[in-house]
């Protein structure tokens, strides 16, 4: 009998990443129905823990004789305090500011005109206006006078940074990582620990302001002075220019519209997050959007938050005009113009500070009340004709997606939960997820607000996978297409320059107190952002790759699934994750609105003080799932074998 003999060589395929996610999903549900209620380390809403009681002690500690916080509280202050006594309070003994309504709104037209155009001025003139009809012009030149005074600090510090790190590479890459930490913060999360240094008030509004609107000046400043071609650098060289003449006359120059694109940046930045910081008792159009919600009048919040888009359209505009105008000198005639238009303009401002008139905005010119009324009636309308499909759609989601998605992250043990995440940051990002996440699950059970960690994180994941789907949806039809592109584009412009507190009052009218709502809020928030980011990538794909796979014989889809979602992968990475910043941002915010959690945590924190420490640590809880979410997200990214080829510069897919 012959034998046979041979070597067989046997490969075994391992599993795919999605398989393995699927299992682990499915063993934690099968724990869940046998643990559930087990370690869930739940806390009431009026308890405390010891650390939390410890940080109020500190705040006590800290928030009283720091001559150092108190030096810079003061002087921060003394800067508020002169531009509201400017322009908005009453001051030096005057019944009405130093310059009344008129002067602000004649200065403000000729500064539009004479950095943008006549449009521009137009504009200005009729929207600062329209914040005195509103009977709002006190409350929004309190408003504009805090985001003019942390404007002026962010870019004192930010375009100093912006310049030293757009001339070295070394402070480019130390920058880039403390951009980057900040950007991560949710907006809630500044407020918190600065009121341990400098109290509740102004300052420490402004100072949380400079913190939040740095980043982008800071960004883009060093990102025009690299962007400038060696050439134009070398040239001036070549003719002997100094270091500093080369920065003045060629760098500055020549990178002067995107510079001042980083300007708009963090004026728009400044804006949202001085209406924010009405939570730690700022003045201005924040505090009546505050009131409004926590009554839950609907009418004067959108009067109010209508104040605000309008303030924020008026900058918006005059900055991106003077960012768009040419640089050169201007004509014989327009100086003559300018020069006549500053004349009147000083008029106004004599008017202003002369008749009462002029000073203080007429009161019987108020629509506010009846903006308010309308706005209410408005609510009840749609709530009566539309309130039983919007309500049915929030019920459905809730029971039917948010409630068990809640209940598994809730009221499963804590370090289930723990473990299940670290599992699945392995599996999607290997060690450079797992670690982080690991890190900060760690830290956030020391935090003691657990519970309401999981119930934000709940209401986060959902959000951001509907804004991915849909931001992914938009982004790629408009990365297609030209025309699309023009018609959403403005739309998605207006969506980012309005704060986060306007997006609560017309879904509070639609969906009422609820989490959804703080969800549906969040939702419409992220997309603008995350659209363009992935609209900009598909458009960056290269044409000759597009053109290839048509070549061929490739349908669309195939085309967008096949060519250009792979290689706009990295671009997509960054939507995902700045959807997840913005989603988590407004999620938090919503605890305003019935959201509840870790946003609930912080304003009780605010408002009681002897639930400070419980609020501060809710802030830290917040700074933990963001950074645990960026980080799992970024290792995933980088653990898929096409972005790997991306990165080493490989082209060939």
């Amino acid at each position: 009998m012959a034998s046979i003999t041979g070597s067989v060589e046997i490969r075994v395929r391992r599993p795919r990443r999605g398989v393995l996610v699927g299992v682990l999903l499915i063993a934690w549900l099968a724990a869940w129905f046998v643990l559930r209620g087990i370690d869930t380390l739940s806390l009431g809403g009026q308890e405390t823990t010891r650390l939390h009681r410890w940080l109020t002690e500190q705040a006590d500690v800290l928030g009283r004789g720091n001559a150092f916080f108190d030096a810079i509280r003061i002087a921060v202050d003394q800067l508020v305090v002169l531009l509201q006594n400017v322009i908005a309070q009453p001051s030096y003994g005057r019944p009405v500011p130093v310059i009344g309504w008129l002067g602000v709104v004649a200065i403000s037209a000729y500064l539009a005109w004479a950095f943008g155009n006549w449009k521009v001025a137009i504009l200005t003139a009729a929207g600062l206006s329209f914040l005195g009809v509103q009977g709002l012009w006190q409350e929004s030149m309190d408003t504009l006078a805090l985001t003019l005074g942390a404007v002026l600090l962010a870019l004192l510090v930010g375009i100093p940074l912006g310049i030293w790190a757009g001339l070295s590479n070394r402070a480019f890459k130390v920058a880039t990582l403390v951009l980057d930490l900040m950007q991560t913060l949710p907006t809630f999360v500044y407020l918190a620990p600065l009121t341990l240094f400098f109290a509740i008030g102004p300052a420490a509004a402004t100072i949380a302001t400079l913190i939040y609107a740095a980043p982008p000046v800071v960004r883009l400043t060093a990102h025009a002075l690299r962007s400038v071609p060696a050439e134009s650098v070398e040239a001036a060289r070549s003719l002997g220019s100094t270091r500093s003449q080369t920065l003045l006359k060629v760098l500055l120059p020549m990178s002067r519209s995107t510079v001042v694109v980083g300007i708009n940046q963090t004026i728009m930045a400044a804006l949202s997050m001085v209406t924010v910081a009405a939570l730690i008792d700022a003045p201005g159009l924040g505090q009546t959007v505050l009131k409004a919600l926590q009554t839950l009048d609907v009418g004067v919040a959108f009067n109010a938050g209508l104040a605000i888009v309008v303030l924020a359209i008026v900058l918006d505009r005059v900055t991106t005009a003077a960012g768009d105008r040419p640089w050169r000198t201007a004509s014989i005639r327009r100086k003559v113009l300018l020069g006549l238009g500053g004349l009147g303009a000083l008029v106004a401002v004599w008017f202003s500070r002369t008749y009462l008139w002029a000073a203080e905005f007429p009161s019987d010119v108020n629509l506010g009340p009846r903006i308010a009324v309308a706005a209410t009636d408005v609510t009840a309308w749609v709530q009566d004709v539309f309130g039983g499909f919007t309500f049915g759609v929030r019920d459905a989601v809730t029971e039917g997606v948010l409630n068990p998605l809640q209940a598994l992250l809730t009221e499963s043990p804590w370090w289930l939960v723990s473990v299940v995440i670290v599992a699945l940051a392995f599996l999607l990002g290997s060690w450079r997820g797992a670690l982080p996440a690991a890190v900060c699950l760690g830290l956030l059970v020391g935090t003691g607000v657990w519970y309401d960690a999981m119930v934000t994180l709940a209401s986060t994941v959902l959000a951001t996978v509907v804004v991915v789907a849909v931001g992914l949806v938009l982004g790629v039809w408009a990365g297609r297409n030209r025309r699309v592109d023009s018609w959403i584009r403005p739309v998605l412009d207006a969506g980012q320059t309005m704060p986060p507190f306007v997006y609560l009052v017309p879904f509070l009218a639609l969906f009422g107190t609820s989490r959804f709502t703080a969800i549906a809020a969040a939702v419409v928030f992220a997309v603008p952002v995350t659209t363009k980011i992935v609209a900009d990538g598909i458009r960056a794909v290269p044409v000759a790759t597009v053109e290839a796979a048509n070549s061929v014989g490739s349908s669309s889809w195939q085309v967008i699934s096949k060519v250009q979602l792979p290689v706009a992968r990295r671009a997509i990475t960054l939507a995902v994750n700045q959807g997840l910043i913005y989603v988590l941002s407004m999620v938090v915010v919503g605890g305003l609105v019935g959201a509840g959690a870790l946003g609930y945590d912080v304003a009780a924190g605010f408002a009681q003080s002897e639930l400070y420490g419980k609020g501060l640590a809710a802030g830290l809880a917040i700074v933990l799932l963001g950074v645990m979410l960026d980080r799992i997200t970024q290792a995933a990214a980088r653990r898929t074998p096409k972005f790997r080829r991306t990165v080493r510069g490989d082209d060939k897919w």
